[in-house]
């Protein structure tokens, strides 16, 4: 089971409100809307989608990385490897 299983309605419901902060981008740009005010909107779904990322990367290593650290096997030092890759794509974006 993924670490945002408890999680998941809550998580869909976060990712909606971005779907529909794009496609008012979307609806900005094809209204020929002033380009800081595009760029404001950018902002402020890019930050959504960190938080989420966010969410989601904590729910992993206190589900996910915390059970196979328990478990003690090499599934415990992939788990790992994996968060810290996916952190280091979160810092690079």
């Amino acid at each position: 089971m993924p670490g945002y299983s408890d999680q998941k309605d809550a998580h869909l419901r976060r990712l909606r409100r971005v779907e529909g902060q794009v496609r008012g981008l979307q609806r900005m740009v094809a209204q020929d809307t002033y380009c800081i005010e595009v760029l404001t909107q950018v902002s402020a779904a890019t930050r959504a989608l960190q938080s989420f990322a966010l969410e989601l990367l904590n729910e992993h290593l206190a589900g996910c990385v915390v059970e196979a650290a328990r478990a003690g096997d090499s599934e415990a030092e992939t788990k790992v490897r994996e968060a810290s890759e996916a952190i280091a794509r979160l810092v690079r974006s």
